[in-house]
């Protein structure tokens, strides 16, 4: 008991000091101020009634679809060490979990189970919450959490986008171990990053199907950042990635922009990469159709004016 009265005096110091400028310390102060908890309070998250839940996830029927796999492919890495997955909606709705049968008891202890909401509003700083309220992915470590009841956990999210880049969940690696590390948690931490960067490229592939994609060059070479294209070469979607490099937005997308033009507007070397690199792929269809324009525009999945209009451009005769 002694160590949580010195965690809510901690808490409390620090959601009040003005000089206090961490993620953590702005979370716990949004939990006092904005949602009125104490931390010294004990208390599971909020949960869902069998109707709620089911309305809930059908409106995250595509999310849980394209992020089945990836939870299988997480939990047979991290499961075994002790781990829980959680996959939540944008309100920090638990969809789907992953979990070995040995640890069940610990983490439904703690509300890490399907219906329970783990929004901040909910059950103060934890790593879907936070996640959720920052939109970038957190490690919430032990003592970090906002109630005393919460500080023998240890979570790292990562949030989700959708093909339109808009917040559509996250996705959760916690554990209850008392020989986690800084370490430990480091890896765990670019783990679920990478596979709900997959669940991303999921849901805009799926969004998009049929169409061309084109991985856009950035300065952080990120696999994110990528083009849904028609066959005329206009810009169907962008990632969120996408969107940042080349500065689009839904307008933009919606009027009909060919994705040539997009690139070209990059700043750079890197477009000029791309435009060669491009240039290269067109010489190649066209030596091996032997010159027959239309032959080439079909093995580039593409229509024959669009290979015209792109020949023209890369002044390619």
């Amino acid at each position: 008991m002694h160590e949580y009265s010195a965690h809510a005096d901690q808490v409390y110091a620090s959601a009040q000091s003005a000089s206090a400028s961490s993620s953590v310390a702005a979370s716990w102060r949004r939990c006092m101020l904005m949602h009125r908890l104490a931390p010294e309070e004990t208390r599971l998250p909020m949960r869902l009634t069998q109707q709620e839940f089911a309305i809930a996830a059908e409106r995250s029927q595509r999310l849980v679809a394209e992020a089945t796999l990836e939870l299988d492919r997480l939990f047979l890495a991290v499961g075994k060490a002790g781990c829980c997955l959680l996959l939540t909606d944008k309100d920090g709705i638990a969809l789907e979990r992953r979990g070995a049968a040995g640890d069940d008891k610990e983490f439904h202890a703690l509300g890490l189970w399907t219906g329970s909401i783990w929004t901040e509003a909910s059950i103060g700083t934890n790593g879907i919450g936070t996640a959720l309220a920052d939109e970038r992915a957190v490690t919430i470590f032990r003592d970090q959490h906002f109630f005393c009841s919460n500080i023998d956990l240890s979570c790292t999210t990562a949030p989700i986008r959708d093909h339109r880049g808009q917040l559509v969940g996250a996705l959760d690696i916690s554990t209850c171990r008392d020989d986690v590390n800084d370490a430990t948690v480091a890896i765990l931490s670019q783990t679920v990053r990478d596979a709900a960067l997959r669940i991303e490229l999921n849901l805009f592939r799926s969004a998009f199907a049929g169409a061309r994609f084109i991985m856009v060059p950035t300065d952080t070479a990120s696999t994110s950042a990528l083009l849904a294209v028609d066959r005329n070469d206009l810009v169907l979607g962008a990632t969120k990635a996408a969107r940042v490099a080349l500065k689009l937005d839904d307008l933009r997308i919606e009027a009909g922009i060919p994705a040539s033009d997009v690139l070209r507007e990059q700043q750079g070397e890197a477009g000029a990469d791309l435009m060669e690199a491009e240039r290269a792929a067109l010489l190649r269809a066209l030596s091996r159709a032997n010159g027959n324009v239309s032959q080439a525009a079909g093995a580039l999945g593409m229509s024959r004016s669009t290979l015209h209009r792109k020949m023209k451009r890369l002044n390619l005769h």
